[in-house]
């Protein structure tokens, strides 16, 4: 289903970015019925920004807040997108040995933002090798000083000893994290530990470091180890029920000044062996260049194809588009299966 609109998209999106990152905030969209397209934020439990201040989603706005989880829900004959927002996830990884070399890729692998402090230069300029968005060559101390922390931070503590460990991660519980783990046997968590109550923390959250890091799966190389440590970050991650939000680089592009209209591909609904999540995110651009992703693959070739041909024909509106992936994958002789809905809107 398809509707046309000119929508002021710049504003939402200027509303998401002013928005306070600790309050929850979902975005909703009509994507059924004569309303299709309507669009509206929610944050704080108050709906601070709507494109139709008389339309559907005010006069339903108590009953999209009473919605749990991202998704899409039906209300009173329509069909709504509801999607809770996270910000971009951040790893920040202490440490650039061994172990932090397959971390990095991993983490960029699964769209998270990721920053690597290590006071060695060698080391350092290794990370930023590897894809490290940023690279800290600092004391460790120092470095973790300049990290914010927020609710979707996850602190990998990977040194080359003791100190540098207690340094880390007493600086990380101190933070705003989802996640902080450390690498270590049992002997070097207990000494940790130790050090850590001297320093007047308390032992619940202690008791919150996830040590020895990762999942149990019997890892012995660092590659093994990365993925056992990821895994868990995986885990940890998926309890929560909002999503990665607006990537930076699609949020920067939109309200950029002097660009052509682009389409955004957001994923509303999965079902079966989907290799995204909902809310997952990609730009498509009027030459077919895209920003972010949506899982890759010839479902993800379908919808930039279909994207651009919708640019190429002037559209500005909102659609929302089954691609099954069984077919795309038959074609590309795969064995998988599911079916994600896709929202096509003109940014």
């Amino acid at each position: 289903m398809r509707a046309m609109h000119d929508l002021p998209v710049k504003d939402l999106y200027d509303a998401l970015s002013d928005a306070n990152i600790n309050a929850e905030t979902c975005v909703v969209t009509v994507v059924s019925g004569k309303d299709l397209g309507e669009k509206a934020m929610i944050s704080g439990g108050v709906m601070c920004w709507n494109s139709a201040s008389d339309g559907f989603l005010k006069a339903h706005e108590d009953e999209i807040r009473a919605v749990p989880d991202s998704g899409i829900i039906r209300i009173d004959g329509e069909d709504l997108f509801v999607e809770y927002l996270g910000n971009e996830k951040h790893v920040v990884i202490c440490g650039a040995g061994h172990v932090a070399m397959p971390i990095i890729t991993i983490t960029r692998m699964m769209g998270m933002n990721v920053t690597v402090i290590d006071d060695r230069a060698e080391f350092a300029e290794n990370a930023a090798g590897r894809g490290a968005n940023r690279v800290i060559c600092k004391p460790f101390a120092e470095g973790m000083a300049e990290i914010e922390g927020n609710e979707d931070t996850y602190f990998v503590i990977v040194t080359r000893g003791h100190r540098y460990d207690k340094d880390c991660v007493g600086a990380a519980l101190r933070k705003r994290h989802a996640y902080v783990g450390m690498i270590g046997s049992r002997r070097h968590a207990a000494v940790v530990r130790q050090n850590l109550l001297k320093e007047g923390l308390t032992e619940e959250l202690i008791d919150s470091i996830y040590t020895p890091i990762g999942l149990d799966i019997g890892a012995e190389t660092p590659e093994e180890i990365a993925v056992a440590i990821c895994g868990e970050l995986i885990e940890v991650k998926n309890r929560k029920k909002r999503n990665f939000g607006y990537p930076k680089e699609i949020m920067r592009e939109i309200l950029s000044e002097d660009r052509e209209p682009e389409i955004l591909a957001t994923i509303a609904a999965r079902a079966g062996s989907a290799p995204r999540a909902v809310g997952s995110k990609m730009l498509v651009r009027k030459d077919g260049t895209i920003a972010g992703t949506i899982g890759g693959g010839s479902a993800e070739g379908e919808i930039m194809k279909y994207a651009k041909e919708l640019l190429a024909e002037g559209f500005s509106g909102t659609e929302l588009r089954r691609v099954d992936l069984a077919c795309s994958a038959e074609e590309d002789g795969m064995v998988c299966g599911g079916v994600i809905d896709v929202l096509l809107e003109t940014v």
